[in-house]
């Protein structure tokens, strides 16, 4: 290794270490593995180890209980896998029980067992394990063994092997393998309690998923067994895991969906109010869970309810789900266990009584029903159930007990319904009943949109916004909003003390006023002091705002307005995009730059037509276009933006010229000799640009001037730089740990030479 990097990696394997710092992007992380590789196939891994034992320290401390990333988990399992798969450097590693190593050695005898049986000669393999070559039994042996043991890591081991294998390699060898083991794997459910439950279901679906050994008859009486033997929460990916595969026993897919019902038809049962209500399991197998079956834990029991009703919130809209689908008996059943959560239930059973102390006022299932109750909005049902499913979400959005993600859950599925509630197409109107939900529904809003919990405030703002997008044009929601304070309060939380409300506001006011919904209050006592426009609203937010979320929001709706020919837009876009250009050019942060050269890109289209093949302007239509672009100095702002230390805003800018340049065909003036436009001064401050010297503007351009500039650009080879890695300058690994070290304080500015 070079002294120098040998020098930095202490360094660095603190910094990966280290929950708190901002750790490298996935990108670094790779080259950094690559480069391990690089250095352990030059030399040996385990004096590699030696000589840095920082490494050893890194694989043992992502073990503790920390917050690390998942992508320094993944990159310490592929950095202890590259220094296992040498044998020396494994047993070196061997006082360490970390999953890390163990599952790179599974990995490595999936490797071994891959290449020993695959090849030219595969066709002539044997089905039977022991006619296999050497180091093949060797370890099928060896797998045999750990699924005997009374050991239960030893048995995990093993399941994780064979998962890796059926997973991950396509061989006819894989057959084999399957018929020497699925004995074995079928004997673990013998065993009480059945030992690694969660490695022999991920095993299961693997088998399931493979092409070669899902027509197996044995797989499906495995998985069937699997199901009755384990508990209802082992048991339920099983379930859910079998009811998405395409080609599956009937029998069993009934029986599967009966785990993952199981849950909702005990709450059911528990807290039905009237007799003879729809049971769930109506033609499923199995029996409805017994009062002395429910977990006997608050924790056991959250767990099982909140993992039914995910796995059933990815079915729903699968074509591979159940049919009939239960939709009222689902409806009703995720009702009941959010009036079990805010105490509005009241069960006359023991179990039902069960169910509110341990239910009671737990965010986790709330947020987890809600987000179903939103998934099922997407089918029918009775209208009696449909009236409970807004009563119940009312109670949610009134409640002071509602927890602010609880409560943005409730404005998601609320949105839901009444999309789904509203007219057919081609009514102007919503049906009555939403139409009387929504009246109620605003007057929630207006009380949220004053929360002193900006969470809160927030999440009331983002639910106007869309529900104005998708009904704003409807007479019911225009008259009930406009009857409301809701657009007033709205204008008001412009000036929100929280940034990210101020954005969700801007985001609202440019729907409204997109629909004419944002009138000027007509009370005696505004009368005196003219109200600022939207329009004027917005443009002071974009040039006095200090945070960059709030001015990105306003890029986005003056965008959206200019395509959409708002009016106050529509007047003089020119003057409008000469306006946000301007200050969007001088804006710090890079997110609003290219926002503002998606709106130049944006006025582009609608004076020259939409980009596309041989889409060249006719001459008389581009000369206007190009005065116009003049005028608004767009091109001012386009030609700095090339050179933006932020590649985003360079790679927006090049794109915008090369369309530019696509619309403009060569007059046949620009090509006679002699009489060609003065670029002199242009390219001089393109020179100036590209140097770092930002200061001097272009001043006035002509629109011959600034088509042979274009001209003259190679903008398709700065394209392919600017797409280029952003370590393209200096590929070395000294370069490479010094940017990391230096992305996170560790090193001074002046030691990185990539960013």
């Amino acid at each position: 290794m070079d002294p120098e990097c040998a020098r930095l990696l202490p360094a660095l394997c603190d910094v990966l270490a280290d929950p708190r710092q901002p750790v490298a992007d996935d990108t670094c992380l790779e080259k950094l593995l690559d480069w391990f590789k690089a250095v352990t196939e030059a030399g040996s891994s385990l004096l590699l180890l030696q000589d840095h034992p920082c490494l050893v320290e890194l694989l043992f401390h992502v073990l503790k209980p920390q917050d690390l990333s998942s992508r320094i988990l993944s990159f310490a399992l592929r950095l202890a896998g590259i220094f296992a798969a040498q044998e020396n450097c494994f047993q070196y590693l061997q006082g360490d029980p970390s999953l890390f190593v163990a599952s790179a050695a599974g990995q490595l005898l999936v490797r071994v067992l891959d290449l020993a049986l695959c090849g030219p000669a595969e066709g002539h393999i044997s089905l039977q394990a022991w006619d296999w070559p050497a180091c093949a039994r060797k370890i099928v042996c060896h797998l045999e063994d750990c699924l005997r043991s009374e050991a239960t890591p030893r048995v995990t081991q093993a399941l994780h092997v064979l998962t890796t294998a059926f997973g991950h390699c396509h061989g006819l060898w894989t057959q084999g393998l399957w018929v020497q083991l699925s004995p074995l794997v079928a004997r673990l459910l013998e065993k009480d309690p059945v030992p690694a439950p969660h490695a022999l279901v991920d095993l299961l679906l693997s088998v399931a998923r493979s092409s070669m050994l899902s027509s197996d008859p044995g797989l499906w009486e495995t998985a069937a067994q699997t199901l009755s033997r384990l508990s209802p929460t082992q048991a339920g990916p099983l379930a859910a895991g079998i009811l998405k595969l395409q080609d599956c026993p009937q029998a069993l897919r009934i029986q599967a969906f009966g785990v993952l019902l199981q849950p909702l038809a005990f709450v059911l049962e528990a807290t039905a109010q009237a007799p003879g209500m729809p049971g769930l399991l109506e033609g499923a197998a199995g029996d409805l869970m017994a009062v002395d079956t429910l977990p006997p834990s608050k924790s056991a029991c959250v767990g099982l309810l909140c993992s039914a009703l995910a796995h059933l919130e990815l079915l729903q809209p699968l074509p591979q789900r159940p049919s009939p689908w239960p939709q009222a008996p689902l409806l009703a059943a995720v009702v009941a266990i959010l009036r079990l959560c805010n105490g509005s239930a009241a069960p006359n059973s023991e179990a039902g009584g069960r169910l509110c102390v341990m239910l009671g006022g737990c965010v986790r299932v709330q947020r987890a029903a809600l987000d179903f109750l939103g998934v099922l909005s997407q089918g029918l049902g009775p209208q009696e159930l449909v009236t409970q499913v807004f009563a119940i979400l009312l109670e949610y959005l009134v409640s002071p007990d509602s927890s602010p993600t609880v409560l943005k859950k409730a404005f998601q599925a609320t949105l839901r319904w009444l999309l789904s509630s509203a007219a057919p197409p081609g009514c102007c109107d919503l049906e009555p009943y939403a139409q009387l939900v929504l009246g109620e529904l605003l007057s929630v809003l207006r009380k949220r949109l004053c929360s002193p919990c900006w969470e809160v405030r927030d999440s009331g703002l983002e639910f106007l916004t869309q529900m104005t997008r998708h009904q704003g044009g409807q007479a019911g929601f225009r008259q009930a909003l406009l009857a409301s304070e809701v657009p007033e309060l709205t204008r008001q939380l412009l000036q929100d003390p929280e940034s990210y409300v101020r954005a969700s506001a801007v985001a609202a006011v440019g729907q409204l006023s997109s629909w004419g919904l944002l009138a000027a209050p007509s009370s005696p006592e505004h009368a005196a002091t003219p109200q600022k426009t939207p329009l004027e609203e917005l443009l002071l937010v974009l040039t006095t705002d200090s945070e960059g979320f709030p001015r990105r929001a306003v890029m986005r709706v003056f965008t959206e307005w200019l395509r959409d020919g708002y009016a106050d837009v529509a007047e003089d876009p020119e003057r409008f995009v000469a306006r946000v250009l301007q200050a969007a050019s001088g804006d710090l942060d890079w997110e609003v730059r290219v926002q503002g050269l998606e709106l130049a890109l944006a006025f582009l289209e609608q004076l020259l037509g939409p980009c596309g093949p041989s889409a060249a302007a006719p001459p008389g239509a581009l000369a206007q276009a190009l005065q116009a672009l003049c005028r608004v100095q767009l091109f001012e702002f386009a030609f700095r933006s090339l050179f933006d230390c932020d590649r985003p805003v360079a790679q927006k800018s090049c794109d915008l010229l090369l369309f530019l340049r696509a619309k403009a065909t060569p007059s046949s003036n620009s090509q006679e000799a002699g009489d060609g436009p003065d670029v002199t001064s242009v390219e001089a401050a393109l020179r100036r640009w590209q140097a770092g010297e930002q200061g001097q503007p272009l001043g006035e351009l002509a629109p011959e001037a600034v088509l042979a500039v274009l001209r003259s650009m190679d903008l398709e080879a700065l394209q392919d730089t600017l797409a280029e890695s952003s370590d393209h300058v200096e590929r070395s690994p000294q370069s490479l740990l010094q940017d990391m070290l230096a992305t996170v304080g560790v090193l001074g500015d002046n030691e990185a030479d990539c960013y």
